[in-house]
């Protein structure tokens, strides 16, 4: 039985892991969950699975829940409930899915605590990368991949070292706009932006999959994860994801991972690792598909692949700013303030007034990504 502590519990990927732990009753207990506003769902989920400690986001609506769920689960709320909730002494894993950087600490206090962590939140190592992984390492800690993309190329590793690879591939759908020209960009809605042709998730990352900043943000991730360099991290367009990454060998040998597109395959995997569970919730057909195909990204079009490519060689503090930047800029165009096109321009601009800072601080992390929030707003 695996003890997991879910914060995020209320949105895609938090939904998605409720789902892999009723499916699995006898191997998976909700020791914890946190959610940010949707106090009804948080409600519902608790008075089902019936964890120890919840947290919410608001203290008023940890004092409403307190009331409605009597003496029967602790209640927490704000961040030092996120913190106490990622350090549950009974917790073996923490599983991290809040959208944003409110995941960093939790993420730290887990190591700290002796928990493996299992990350669907890329700004933990897109940001702190660096420190994340060298203190998992001194803690003897895992950090398990959730990201489809991530999952796929630790499962093709299957504890290979870093020598023995040539190259990670990490494919990328394509997203709504892949053969959109791009004399139309300007023109495009946020409705458009919002219909994904594979997967169904947040609004955040639905629009980041449409600008490709999504599989950027992603390349750095894969950096420090399996600790490679970023010469060594392409992207490859698969519009049917269904190879949800490769691993390429220093022998020429290209291992992938394939199967029909389902988050939940990925998390059950993170959550029962190194164990593989029974489950029919994922079925995939390869005569029935028919056909696989594989193209180059146009940097040109998404240009938010060589921004990030950058970040990731420079590092530093400049892949926090990258992150915190794109952040801003998908808010303002989800708000119509600004155009599609304008996303990458306003993180180049951003990333391009600042002056990095290398092997920083988790302080100077921070500082970092507030400045470039407050840059970044400036436009």
């Amino acid at each position: 039985m695996r003890n997991v502590v879910l914060l995020g519990s209320t949105g895609s990927i938090g939904t998605s892991t409720i789902k892999v732990a009723e499916d699995l009753p006898d191997k998976i207990r909700l020791l914890g969950l946190a959610a940010g506003k949707n106090m009804n769902l948080l409600l519902e989920q608790t008075r089902k699975h019936r964890p120890e400690t919840i947290s919410i986001a608001d203290p008023a609506k940890a004092r409403e829940l307190r009331d409605r769920l009597g003496t029967s689960t602790e209640v927490l709320s704000g961040p030092e409930g996120l913190l106490k909730l990622a350090t549950l002494p009974g917790a073996d894993t923490v599983l991290i899915a809040i959208v944003g950087t409110a995941g960093l600490q939790p993420a730290l206090a887990a190591i700290r605590a002796g928990k493996d962590i299992a990350i669907a939140s890329k700004e933990i190592l897109v940001m702190a990368g660096e420190i994340v992984m060298r203190e998992a390492r001194e803690h003897g800690v895992n950090v398990l991949a959730v990201d489809s993309e991530h999952s796929a190329i630790f499962q093709c590793l299957d504890g290979k070292p870093p020598g023995s690879i040539r190259r990670l591939w990490l494919t990328a759908s394509g997203g709504p706009f892949r053969t959109t020209p791009k004399a139309e960009f300007a023109a495009i809605t946020v409705e458009r932006a919002l219909k994904h042709p594979s997967w169904v998730m947040g609004r955040k990352i639905t629009i980041d999959s449409a600008t490709l900043f999504n599989k950027g943000l992603e390349m750095i991730e894969a950096r420090w994860l399996f600790d490679v360099e970023m010469g060594r991290v392409s992207v490859v367009v698969h519009p049917q994801s269904i190879v949800h990454s490769l691993v390429e060998f220093i022998d020429g040998c290209m291992l992938a991972q394939l199967s029909t597109p389902d988050m939940c395959l990925p998390i059950q995997y993170a959550l029962t690792y190194p164990d593989r569970a029974l489950s029919q919730r994922v079925q995939t057909s390869l005569a029935k598909l028919g056909t696989l195909t594989f193209e180059e990204p146009d940097p040109d079009r998404f240009p938010a692949l060589n921004l990030a490519r950058r970040a990731g060689e420079v590092g530093g503090t400049l892949p926090a700013v990258l992150n915190a930047a794109n952040e801003v800029a998908v808010d303002a165009f989800v708000n119509r303030r600004i155009s599609f096109l304008d996303i990458s321009a306003l993180v180049r601009r951003t990333m391009d007034r600042h002056q990095t800072v290398p092997h920083p601080t988790l302080e100077q992390i921070l500082e970092a990504d507030a400045w470039a929030r407050a840059e970044a707003s400036k436009a």
